[in-house]
């Protein structure tokens, strides 16, 4: 069985930006798209980045506990289809959930071996101008998004791994090495050099 992980942050963090990276540095890592009843922000695409759908699809799916975890933030939906994700790691694909902490805790319930990575910004200041910055949202929605912030970065200490995004290839090094870090575990090498084992042994 290939390597589950949990990658969650306060929105503003560069999760995303971090991830696409990993993804195009990593060999055998790739996402599982997650369904959200939001809409598409520009540039996103159906199947790529989301799979956006209805409320109504969204709990239709739900209430087939069709769902590896759901939650709600801010006004949408947002869940991992329980069958995407066990396909991917039957298949030896490492997989990463983008997910917040909420989500984490109900991955941990039915996959205990899931790999939990918490991403923090290097201030509250900067948290806050990355949010600006976007041009996104209104004052508001920011202000709004900065107190969700403070309550999400309490739970970091429920995560196996702390990155600081201060650097963004520092950042992205860190996650690097905790990929690989992960596939030279015992269990792992076992599984990848069996047939090299029972030559040696």
């Amino acid at each position: 069985m290939a390597n589950l992980f949990i990658i969650a942050a306060p929105s503003g963090c560069g999760k995303t930006s971090l991830v696409k990276a990993l993804i195009e540095k990593v060999d055998n890592l790739c996402v599982s798209v997650s369904h959200t009843t939001r809409a598409a922000r520009p540039g996103e695409e159906h199947g790529k980045n989301y799979f956006f759908v209805s409320k109504e699809d969204f709990n239709e799916i739900s209430n087939n506990d069709g769902f590896i975890e759901s939650a709600q933030v801010f006004d949408n939906y947002y869940g991992s289809a329980k069958q995407t994700v066990k396909n991917l790691l039957e298949q030896g694909q490492d997989v990463i959930l983008e997910i917040d902490w909420q989500g984490a805790q109900q991955v941990k319930q039915s996959f205990t071996e899931a790999i939990g990575i918490f991403i923090l910004p290097p201030s509250i200041s900067a948290l806050e101008k990355r949010l600006t910055d976007r041009g996104q949202d209104d004052q508001s929605v920011i202000d709004r998004r900065m107190q969700d912030a403070v309550s999400e970065m309490q739970h970091f200490d429920e995560f196996d791994y702390l990155v600081i995004n201060d650097d963004f290839n520092i950042a992205l090094n860190d996650l690097t090495h905790i990929i690989y870090t992960q596939r030279l575990n015992l269990s792992q090498q076992i599984q990848q050099h069996q047939y090299l084992l029972k030559q040696l042994i």
